[in-house]
């Protein structure tokens, strides 16, 4: 096993059948601290024809500290600006994430935003939490005939603070998954029992955007112009796409996130295969968070209950938001808030261990590398 435990601790969040703005679903929260100490969650709200906002909901907590249910306060942001839109009048604020830049003092929530061009990463700032600026979209320069620029993009977070770049630069760096053409886990054929892996167009990304030593403020964090490959699929539970999940946050092995692996899954009774988006862990040294210290071999979730199992997509457990468990003096506890099959959000407690489990690393130096296509037996729902 991987050291690391979690227990699912609740279902935290489900649509409420009279809210215009939640039927198609709440999933994929952000999760932050106010300055008042209390946790915030902001799902995506998915309206009629996938018109998604981004709410806003306190959780409460019971009597031990565990998350027991939310309390909803309004919208942070809907689909206003022409990046959000698209032709036909429809679009999306969707699957946001929040880190507290203590650079600026401030919030800043990336997100994913629909317009004609398709997703692509856009920037939110906010002092308070309740009260959010646009900042617009998060624009890349290319690297080594990769084209960043016109291509589609999720799941992006930030570091809390500056990290050093390939030249042992301090900048503000951001974790993100660009969609190539042919990326997609529907995309990929996974009739083989190995493929080859195009590691630019597969893997996960941490770009940079330069900070001057005084005066920076949010409103310049448009250009991202230095790139590094971060991680690319290596197991059987990841074998057909890898991307992001929550923001890193530091531990006390280096920085950790939680992130998203793809792949197919036989049905029950053998007719077929379907995708099973399951979560691991990984590890990046605190001083160069380039280097991956650990990431795990097998899934630390996947989805086996049912609110996970069934609904708008079948077989999906997507983390997007964590949250360090200091306010009850358990600082090596983080309870992580998940989306349940693209219709519900969850809620799970992980705690990390003393010390890193020796899992040894894969090393990918390759432009292309070969990763196992296994399908898995499909599991029972309890």
């Amino acid at each position: 096993m991987s050291g690391f435990q979690l227990k699912r601790l609740d279902l935290l969040m489900e649509l409420e059948p009279d809210n215009p703005y939640e039927v198609g679903g709440v999933l994929n929260p952000a999760a932050a601290r106010g300055p008042d100490g209390e946790l915030y969650l902001f799902p995506r709200l998915v309206g009629k024809n996938n018109f998604s906002r981004i709410g806003i909901a306190r959780v409460q907590f019971n009597d031990v500290g565990d998350p027991c249910g939310i309390e909803r306060l309004g919208i942070a942001l809907e689909p206003e600006a022409d990046y959000e839109l698209r032709a036909n009048g429809l679009g999306g604020c969707e699957d946001a994430r929040v880190t507290f830049v203590e650079r600026f003092g401030s919030y800043v929530m990336t997100y994913t935003a629909l317009s004609r061009a398709g997703p692509r990463i856009a920037l939110a700032v906010s002092k308070d939490l309740f009260h959010w600026r646009r900042l617009g979209l998060a624009t890349f320069e290319p690297y080594r005939g990769i084209d960043f620029v016109h291509v589609d993009n999720k799941d992006a977070s930030l570091f809390p603070i500056a990290i050093p770049n390939h030249r042992g630069k301090m900048q503000l760096a951001m974790i993100h998954r660009p969609l190539f053409a042919g990326s997609r886990p529907e995309e990929i054929d996974c009739d083989e029992c190995w493929r080859l892996v195009d590691l630019d167009h597969e893997s996960i990304w941490i770009s940079y955007c330069p900070m001057a030593l005084e005066g920076l403020e949010p409103d310049r964090l448009a250009l991202f112009n230095s790139h590094h490959r971060l991680a690319t699929p290596v197991a059987p539970w990841e074998a057909l796409k890898i991307g992001g999940g929550t923001p890193p946050v530091m531990t006390r092995h280096g920085w950790m996130i939680l992130y998203h692996g793809v792949h197919a899954t036989d049905t029950v009774g053998g007719t077929g295969k379907h995708l099973c988006y399951s979560a691991g862990v990984m590890i990046l040294s605190k001083e160069h968070p380039r280097t991956i210290l650990y990431r795990s071999p097998e899934p630390l979730l996947t989805p086996i209950l049912p609110h996970e199992r069934d609904g708008v997509v079948e077989n999906v457990v997507f983390p997007t938001g964590i949250d360090c468990r200091n306010d009850i003096g358990q600082p090596d506890r983080f309870d992580i808030y998940y989306g349940m099959a693209d219709s519900r959000i969850g809620v799970a407690s992980m705690t990390v261990p003393r010390r890193l489990p020796t899992t040894p690393l894969p090393k990918v130096d390759a432009p292309n590398a070969i990763v196992p296509v296994v399908p898995q037996p499909a599991e029972t729902t309890l």
